[in-house]
């Protein structure tokens, strides 16, 4: 595919789309965008997401239920190994194809330059990749499993907020929550990811994920342990909603499985080589604007826009560029302000 029909490069290499991103088209009223938003949002992510959820389920949580009632490092030592095995296969087969063998090039790629091309002392042995790595099998997985054994303790034995419901009586609501999960995400999101940005916080905790400007799927699960808690406890927002396990899981596996859509670094990622025509998309451009800036697009891609709402939303546009640079400056002048109230005349 030539990614110019679809985007423009400038002199470093660096690749940006045409088309500036935008909230979901309810919020505006773009009621005839509403076919194409409904595809993309079922297919082909949330459509993957579920397929997972429901082999978790049938295959590993439900024969296994009663195991869960009393706590057992067997079922960590077993989940922990799915887990692992599936981000690996996942994330590994991307990073495999499109950043060691480079199968499209740079192609749709957002930084022209591949994160093994600049070693850097603030990764763990000079290298994001091995950083990267070894944080998400050794710190963000066993967190992810940890919570995942602990909400269904809660679950065999009984313990919620208000009740479990079953898929025949509670039919119509566990449906629509389901397709809900995405915005419970966006918004759980959108409020620990600004938290986490605020100092000291931000120092000691999210800076960690953030040496990864450039990111790859192994960054997608970098993160300080206290991060990694923040962010695989969504799950637990349906032990005080009324909610199933399925559903539960369904939010768990598409906050984990789905954390490599914002560090793929393509726009697309081809399946049939230059000359084909079959791509998929990332849904990466709003978190990379993120990476590459810092302090906007702190939520996703607009499905709930608190960013929008709160003037830190980034569409790539140059409008946006000056927006954001204002609001830098407008920052930068109150902390100087303040600097110098603080400051004793002499």
């Amino acid at each position: 595919m030539d990614d110019l029909q679809y985007g423009t490069r400038d002199k470093r290499g660096n690749w940006a789309p045409n088309k500036s991103l935008q909230i979901a088209p309810f919020w505006q009223g773009r009621w005839g965008k509403m076919g194409h938003f409904l595809v993309e949002y079922l297919w082909p992510w949330n459509a993957f997401h579920m397929a997972v959820t429901l082999i978790y389920w049938f295959l590993i949580i439900q024969p296994n239920i009663a195991d869960f009632a009393t706590w057992s490092w067997k079922w960590v030592a077993i989940l922990y190994a799915i887990n692992a095995g599936g981000i690996f296969v996942m994330y590994g087969s991307v990073e495999v194809f499109y950043y060691v063998k480079r199968i499209q090039g740079t192609r749709f790629k957002y930084n022209a330059k591949f994160p093994s091309e600049n070693p850097s002392d603030v990764f763990w042995f000079k290298s994001q990749n091995l950083d990267n790595f070894l944080r998400s099998f050794f710190m963000s997985i066993p967190l992810w499993t940890l919570i995942q054994v602990f909400f269904f303790w809660c679950y065999a034995n009984g313990y919620h907020a208000f009740a479990w419901l079953g898929w025949d009586q509670h039919w119509l609501w566990l449906v629509v929550l389901t397709l809900l999960v995405p915005a419970i995400h966006e918004v759980h999101f959108f409020c620990i990811h600004w938290l986490i940005h605020q100092q000291p916080l931000y120092k000691w905790i999210h800076s960690i994920h953030h040496n990864s400007i450039n990111p790859s799927p192994w960054s997608s699960m970098s993160m300080h342990p206290v991060e990694g808690f923040f962010f695989f406890s969504e799950m637990l927002w349906h032990l005080l909603i009324p909610s199933n396990p399925i559903v539960a899981l369904f939010q768990l596996n598409s906050t984990a499985y789905g954390a490599i859509n914002g560090h793929i670094g393509f726009e697309k990622l081809e399946f049939d080589g230059e000359a084909g025509s079959k791509a998929m998309n990332s849904h990466a451009y709003a978190h990379y604007l993120h990476h590459k800036y810092f302090e906007v697009n702190y939520g996703g891609e607009g499905l709930v826009p608190l960013d929008k709402w709160f003037g830190t939303w980034h569409d790539g546009s140059k409008d946006a560029d000056e927006q954001m640079k204002a609001r830098f400056r407008a920052k930068k002048d109150r902390l100087k302000a303040k600097q110098a109230k603080a400051t004793p005349a002499e």
